[in-house]
């Protein structure tokens, strides 16, 4: 199936899927999660194994079915190798649509396919095999990004520099009259810089806040979501460099 097709298709399933409205975080006493596996042993292990720990848990077998039911998912997890659409054009089609948070679990182990999969929106890549702890850890990891914990300090909801607007509660960005689409992490990256806009924010900082990873040195994966951010502003004024210390918030 050609690239036109598909995302005709992927438009067309997400038009038919009835919307609907999301509980809040704290009325969903258990996490949702979606497996998005063609292969039935193991979506039925996966499965079996997610509700042992505590999971709701159901799977389907094709994107098709992924894109029908994402909805009741809070979290999905999509292996890239389905006998309909791949695994990215799932995840761009979802991200596209909301912010269902989204976990790529495959045996494709290729930097490309990371890649693809990063910029489609998906928040974690694990490559198969891999351990249950490792999985529920970056399950927890990607769901306190998605549903942060409320802290006692007032958030600012709306940040608005010149004609940028970023909205944290619908998680929109606005450059005047043209919605701005962006992954989660170029979101979060651009909301940390714009909400201390006289602070240079250092390379670590980043990793420890966006990436939640203090550990990690950081390497390309800042500068590459900083030159797509520029990208899509339409300007590399808007993030400015610090050479040898991280990055500041700058202006059109």
């Amino acid at each position: 199936m050609g690239h036109q097709s598909t995302g005709f298709l992927e438009q067309k399933i997400l038009r038919q899927s009835p919307t609907r409205p999301r509980l809040p975080a704290q009325a969903r006493s258990t996490l949702r999660v979606l497996v998005v596996e063609n292969e039935p042993r193991a979506a039925r292990a996966l499965v079996m194994g997610l509700r042992r720990h505590g999971y709701q848990a159901d799977s389907v077998d094709t994107g098709t079915k992924a894109l029908q039911q994402y909805r009741d998912a809070d979290l999905l997890l999509i292996d890239l190798d389905l006998p309909d659409l791949d695994g990215v054009a799932v995840c761009r089609a979802i991200r596209s649509a909301g912010n269902t948070a989204i976990i790529v679990v495959t045996a494709r182990d290729t930097e490309l396919d990371r890649v693809l999969s990063l910029q489609a929106g998906s928040d974690d890549y694990i490559v198969k095999p891999y351990g249950f702890p490792e999985l529920t850890a970056r399950i927890e990891a990607v769901m306190r990004r998605v549903r942060p914990v409320q802290q006692h300090q007032p958030v600012t909801e709306i940040i608005i520099r010149g004609p940028l607007s970023i909205d944290s509660r619908t998680r929109e960005i606005h450059l005047g009259d043209r919605r701005v689409e962006v992954t989660r992490k170029e979101f979060d990256l651009l909301y940390l810089l714009a909400s201390q806009p006289e602070n240079i924010i250092s390379r670590k900082q980043i990793m420890t806040q966006v990436w939640e990873d203090s550990r990690s040195r950081p390497g390309r994966t800042i500068d590459t979501h900083v030159s797509s951010l520029r990208s899509k502003l339409g300007s590399s004024t808007w993030i400015i460099t610090a050479r040898g210390v991280g990055f500041r918030f700058g202006h059109a």
